[in-house]
């Protein structure tokens, strides 16, 4: 990925003031802790989970941040941004790599300074900002810049709504080693998941399962990474198409549900399905049905959207 070279597609150019914002302004560690947790649409990425990222954003906007999140003059920022992104419910999702963490992204994406700020959509990155924005600045892009993304977005094709991935007040702060929140007998899979092993990851998982059947996270998390072992790299448009071009065959039918569960649009993934069933086609049951069981360990049990889903295929069973 070092070698690859991102080149802006859309551009915003004439939107907002942007040149004003490309501040060269090097940010240095700091000393302070308590930077603001990830949580609801904010979520960290790594180099392992860089690729999957970019893949999600076909089918939602994605406000990137590079940063360092040990800098505590940058917080102020953070937080401001996932203030913004968080009251929009999934129309966007931010996005933050730490750049000293994952050079590499940074250097696909030229960056010359931090913090950096880019727009993503279908995979093609728009530079945003370079350098700590002033105050006025901050507004601006909170006020003007991304609610511009989303209506670019939308133009282009890409309206799906982020998932959403709890509460932020509920979760660690970054100086809290991640790895004391996974369960020991899940540890193996987690590090393969967070490697990017996402195969190997379902695998022990299921072993984990076989100890403990009744393992909750166990069965989400291997959903998960049997979803993204499938198609965390597929090729969303060629998917779609193929499903728009084969609406009666099951495995194009199956895979577009996973571009769209990936993509967060969880009553979408569950409608597609059943509606597909609903529509005459009961010799693919066993599939479908096998498919949805793994989605329904996804979301929480309380969801509305999968007491919904489980009531209406347990009529298109029987």
């Amino acid at each position: 990925m070092a070698d690859q070279k991102i080149n802006p597609g859309i551009s915003l150019a004439g939107a907002v003031d942007l040149e004003s914002m490309q501040h060269q302004v090097k940010a240095e560690p700091g000393q302070a802790g308590g930077a603001p947790a990830a949580g609801a649409y904010v979520v960290d990425v790594s180099e392992h989970t860089f690729e999957a990222m970019v893949q999600t954003s076909a089918t939602f906007p994605i406000l990137l941040l590079l940063w360092t999140p040990t800098d505590d003059r940058l917080f102020p920022m953070a937080r401001a941004l996932a203030d913004a992104v968080n009251k929009l419910n999934g129309q966007i999702q931010l996005v933050r790599i730490d750049a000293g963490a994952s050079p590499t992204i940074a250097q696909a994406f030229q960056v010359r300074g931090i913090p950096a700020l880019f727009g993503l959509i279908g995979g093609r990155p728009m530079p945003l900002l370079e350098g700590l924005p002033s105050a006025e600045e901050q507004q601006q892009i909170v006020d003007q810049v991304i609610p511009k993304l989303i209506e670019v977005a939308h133009k282009a094709g890409v309206n799906g709504t982020a998932p959403y991935s709890g509460d932020p007040d509920a979760q660690q702060t970054a100086d809290t080693p991640a790895a004391d929140a996974v369960p020991p007998e899940h540890a193996e899979a987690h590090r393969l998941a967070q490697e990017g092993d996402y195969a190997g990851a379902a695998a022990a998982y299921e072993r984990v399962l076989e100890s403990d059947p009744h393992d909750a996270l166990a069965a989400r998390e291997r959903a998960k990474a049997l979803l993204l072992a499938r198609s965390g790299n597929a090729d969303v448009r060629a998917v779609r198409a193929t499903a728009a071009a084969h609406p009666d065959d099951v495995e194009a039918q199956l895979a577009v549900a996973d571009i769209d569960m990936i993509g967060g649009q969880i009553e979408d993934t569950f409608g597609r399905l059943l509606d597909y069933l609903a529509a005459g086609h009961r010799d693919q049951i066993e599939p479908v049905r096998k498919r949805l069981l793994e989605y329904f360990a996804i979301p929480e049990s309380g969801d509305e959207r999968l007491k919904r889903a489980r009531r209406r295929l347990a009529t298109l069973m029987y």
